[in-house]
């Protein structure tokens, strides 16, 4: 069976990435609509119904656009926008989140891909909400940085004309209000808002998030190790499971702990760093803004998908 795949918003920063990796791929049919027509809403209403599987590349209200131009029960969605990530009757696109996620995803007719800053740390805290090492009012703040490609065409643009001379660190979201915040929430368990510090950095794709947790506040603290043993355990044994859990270490510094280390793949590599004695931990994530971020995990979806359609 040949499988139709049409990306809506082909020729942004995601739909590029997207259709790169699926150029090789046998068994699709890539649906584009001629540059003519791209304009065009009967068009676009056309495509959208006549592919097996939509995927979303555009702004929150283009995207809920498409969505409603959808006439038949037939066209799956994939949705690589903030508009869906907690709507009800949508599937979150993280097929490592819980044992059963990759076969909800498999089966979804409407599937939310996740943001690239808080998949990281809802990879980290899931796991230890869920085995009750902390609660879900605790208090998270998250920090990190991404590269320029995560802020879009026009982020793209700048710091390429720039080029040295563009911001080598540039905090953003200072209002408090990032728009990931309810989708952080909802997946990583928690009952309260965490504090997100996210900036960009004078390089084009990759990512470290990071999440300080002071434990000395908890009725019991728990060791690095039971972190550690809570995250790998979580991710042990998943099948084609793209998250690898690095072994629990004390270390001053590591030169493996760089934005840039799984640029043009979808791995994303989980650190746990403790201080038992000052009650303390740092929990790491690192993967590709645009892999495993964005165009990685449409992709890893949309083969979930396309293996429920068999």
């Amino acid at each position: 069976m040949t499988a139709k795949i049409f990306i809506d918003g082909e020729h942004g920063t995601t739909g590029l990435q997207i259709r790169a990796r699926l150029a090789e791929r046998e068994g699709l049919e890539i649906l584009s609509i001629p540059m003519e027509r791209r304009k065009d809403p009967a068009a676009r209403a056309e495509y959208l119904n006549a592919a097996d599987v939509a995927i979303l590349c555009l702004p929150d209200e283009a995207a809920r656009e498409s969505v409603s131009l959808i006439e038949n029960d037939t066209t799956r969605v994939i949705d690589a926008s903030t508009a869906h990530r907690v709507a009800d009757g949508w599937t979150y696109g993280f097929p490592e989140m819980d044992r059963e996620q990759a076969g909800a995803i498999a089966r979804a007719k409407r599937v939310a891909n996740p943001g690239c800053w808080p998949q990281g740390p809802i990879a980290l805290l899931r796991p230890l909400v869920s085995a009750g090492l902390l609660p879900a009012d605790f208090p998270i703040t998250v920090n990190g940085i991404s590269g320029y490609s995560g802020g879009g065409r026009g982020m793209i643009e700048d710091y390429e004309a720039r080029g040295e001379s563009a911001p080598s660190f540039l905090p953003y979201g200072l209002t408090l209000n990032h728009k990931h915040l309810p989708e952080l929430r909802a997946y990583g368990k928690l009952s309260r808002d965490p504090l997100m510090q996210p900036a960009v950095g004078n390089f084009a794709q990759g990512m470290i998030c990071a999440v300080p947790l002071q434990l000395a506040t908890l009725d019991r603290v728990p060791k690095g190790e039971e972190l550690h043993a809570a995250i790998a355990d979580h991710y042990a044994g998943l099948e084609e499971s793209v998250v690898e859990v690095a072994p629990l270490a004390s270390t001053e510094r590591s030169g493996e702990i760089e934005p840039e280390r799984f640029n043009d793949t979808n791995t994303m590599r989980l650190y746990v760093f403790a201080n038992d004695a000052r009650a303390q931990a740092l929990l790491m994530a690192i993967y590709d803004n645009l892999g495993k971020g964005a165009s990685g995990a449409a992709v890893q979806n949309l083969e979930l998908m396309l293996s429920g359609m068999d």
